[in-house]
């Protein structure tokens, strides 16, 4: 049995209420009025560091330059500027808590899905992996009612995330087009049955293991199986119009059919990452003595094996889109290639796609724990920045920081994340006994 060591319960905890007290001071220091806006420009000293005054001075600079030229530019334009630029720097808050709320839960919920994979695959190497499995699938919960209740409060207008529910796209032809799936309450009914969904599939798995370890029934085992192929494609459904739903209805007006798969694809490769850095962590602590670097090995392959596929999605979408430079498709690129969300694009492509080729390629180096957790840390900071690009430009434009509100709401669910799953891992012995193919497991070497 593992017993959930102090050290660590103490810096999740510490993490939540630093998190806390800096997702707080992000909304209390989110300006009001459009005259903070205004005075932010005015206050901006030309420093070019991504910040929200220096964005919000640089727009502002275009539109009036733009207006003086055409002698255009009213008081009520420069009005309804300043309310955009006010409505994207009261989101900042917002956007910052959910993507992490996004990228945390879906960790869990593709653990999950990967350990769903296994059971339907009547996999024998990943066995011994199965209550690690189980554990980090228990932050779903906490996870999915944080994420709702962020949903919940952008449904009633707390937020400006979504522009389809605000008065604005009364006039949107675009966002007319869609409504008839692009409404609040389908909306909000979608997202608890995805959530409640995956919270179901959770409890009815977890509850079928520990229950195989008391009996040893192979009914359970089947059971499990059938339970496992069923979720596998509902999940797969869900997926598709969840992506659709939370993150590409953030910008209405563009779409691209392989947007599901490539948000699967990044959240995939991060929760088997997670898995492996769990594994290696509860390994040197000497409470998995079944698992050996063969194990390893494997969750190493499989990160470089997603890393490739998650690239194989990239370059799919971006090369057919930009190429073709239809404009409703190439405006969604133009902020993340050449505009003031280039680095954290092009950054996000070399922790994902670059560094695990260089590193993880060699066989060697996978069964070395310290250098798949190296890499595994890169890769974790790639897939977080690249959901920061997939959400940031809609919600924030180029009033985008990395401040105190993304470290902190990073650190608020990163301490929720490690509390949940290492309490869970230490509700049961790491060993499913129970399973028919433990023994293959124990034994397996590559």
């Amino acid at each position: 049995m593992y017993t959930f060591s102090g050290k660590l319960k103490t810096v999740s905890i510490v993490l939540m209420i630093l998190g806390l007290l800096g997702i707080g001071y992000g909304f209390l220091s989110a300006p009001s009025t459009t005259e903070e806006v205004a005075a932010m420009q005015h206050a901006d000293d030309g420093h070019h560091g991504g910040g929200e005054a220096h964005a919000a001075s640089e727009s502002h600079d275009d539109a009036s330059s733009h207006g003086e030229a055409s002698g255009e530019h009213s008081a009520e334009e420069e009005q309804s500027h300043l309310e955009h630029l006010l409505h994207q720097a009261q989101n900042r808050p917002w956007t910052a808590f959910f993507i992490a709320a996004f990228f945390f839960l879906m960790i869990s919920v593709c653990v999950l899905v990967f350990y769903a994979i296994q059971w339907a695959a009547q996999a024998g190497w990943s066995i011994v992996l199965f209550r690690i499995m189980e554990g980090i699938s228990a932050y779903i919960l906490p996870g999915s009612i944080l994420l709702f209740i962020f949903l919940l409060l952008s449904a009633m207008h707390f937020n400006h995330m979504y522009v389809w529910m605000g008065e604005a796209a009364a006039d949107d032809e675009i966002i007319q087009g869609k409504s008839w799936w692009l409404n609040i309450p389908g909306w909000l009914i979608r997202s608890f049955i995805y959530l409640g969904t995956y919270n179901l599939f959770r409890y009815l798995l977890r509850r079928n293991s520990l229950a195989l370890d008391e009996s040893g029934d192979v009914k359970l085992y089947k059971k499990s199986f059938n339970m496992s192929v069923t979720f596998i494609v509902i999940f797969g459904i869900f997926e598709l119009f969840m992506s659709f739903d939370w993150l590409m209805s953030l910008d209405p007006h563009w779409y691209s059919q392989l947007y599901s798969f490539y948000v699967f694809a990044s959240v995939l490769v991060s929760a088997i990452t997670t898995i492996a850095l769990v594994t290696i962590y509860l390994k040197n602590k000497g409470v998995i003595p079944f698992v050996n670097n063969s194990h390893i090995h494997d969750l190493a392959k499989y990160m470089f094996g997603f890393s490739i596929f998650w690239t194989y999605f990239f370059f799919d979408q971006f090369m057919l889109q930009w190429y073709a430079n239809i404009p409703e498709e190439a405006a969604y690129f133009y902020p993340r290639l050449i505009g003031s969300y280039q680095l954290p694009f092009i950054s996000m492509l070399v922790m994902n796609f670059v560094f695990p080729i260089l590193i993880l390629m060699d066989s060697d180096f996978k069964r070395i724990p310290w250098f798949v957790v190296a890499a595994g840390f890169v890769i974790l900071t790639g897939h977080f920045i690249d959901i920061f690009q997939l959400i940031s430009p809609a919600t924030v434009g180029d009033s985008w920081s990395i401040g105190i509100p993304e470290l902190s709401s990073l650190a608020f669910f990163l301490g929720l994340f490690i509390f949940v799953v290492f309490s869970a891992i230490a509700k049961a012995p790491l060993h499913a006994k129970g399973n028919p193919f433990m023994k293959e497991s124990e034994l397996y070497h590559y």
